[in-house]
């Protein structure tokens, strides 16, 4: 059982630490748009793409989008979600986090879990690295924004 506790309280320090990283990528952790693109001189463009908001918690992805001959790809096509109330952020395998119903300390299903989710998350820290050495973000400049409609009437007037 000190093994799991040990490498659960392990896995909740990547949360925290990969929150870190989200937060100089994308200083507003609120998401007040759908989708952006990230675009770096030494790097491919970055994109992200809301995917579910709620109140102390966003669900986005964030991905490299290849075009060539075959079509378009994505790669990484990594799924996060953020909690805000937390200050913690977690790689997803897709949409909906694995169910894990462990039945005791000692269920196989536990350990895998936790597995998966080490590597997963280790993987989104060491790119989240990478992406800010590389000069990504998300900043205001960089988002589309979308313009109200008394501002688009006081620029027709």
């Amino acid at each position: 059982m000190g093994g799991q506790t040990r490498r659960l309280a392990q896995l909740l320090d990547l949360y925290e630490r990969n929150y870190k990283l989200i937060e100089r990528l994308i200083p507003e952790l609120d998401l007040p748009f759908q989708d952006a693109v990230s675009n770096s001189k030494s790097d491919l463009p970055l994109h992200l793409s809301v995917q579910e908001r709620d109140r102390y918690t966003v669900t986005f992805k964030l991905t490299y989008e290849f075009v060539d001959a075959d079509g378009v790809r994505r790669h990484p096509d990594i799924w996060v979600r953020v909690y805000r109330d937390a200050a913690m952020a977690e790689a997803l395998e897709c949409s909906h986090r694995p169910p894990w119903q462990a039945e005791d300390d000692a269920d196989p299903s536990a350990w895998r879990f936790l597995s998966e989710q080490w590597r997963r998350n280790l993987m989104l820290g060491k790119w989240l690295e990478y992406l800010l050495e590389h000069g990504h973000g998300f900043t205001l400049t960089a988002r589309p924004r979308s313009r109200s409609k008394s501002s688009a009437a006081s620029s027709a007037a």
